[in-house]
């Protein structure tokens, strides 16, 4: 296994920590979490795919182009509404 150092600033290895500590694992297991949770573009590719062929087979339903861009839409507002209302929370504390 070979080591690599990556630098952050300091509120983001405090949070890395603070996640790590709360888990009961080290920062270095929580970062192999991270890295193994993390798709990359082609692995996302390959997901929507399989998952458009469960689809299509199980339940008959072929999902066009412009409902999978519908559904990356709503899905990044979400998320943008998601990391809002964390934001206001904490800042709220």
């Amino acid at each position: 296994m070979s080591d690599v150092m990556i630098r952050v600033p300091a509120e983001v290895r405090d949070q890395l920590a603070a996640v790590a500590e709360a888990r009961g694992i080290s920062l270095r297991a929580l970062m192999q979490e991270i890295a193994a949770q993390t798709l990359t573009p082609e692995q996302i590719k390959e997901r929507a795919e399989h998952t458009r062929a469960v689809l299509a087979e199980r339940f008959g339903h072929y999902v066009t182009d412009e409902e999978s861009a519908e559904m990356r839409r709503k899905m990044r507002e979400a998320a943008a509404a998601h990391r809002a209302a964390l934001a206001e929370a904490e800042s709220s504390r």
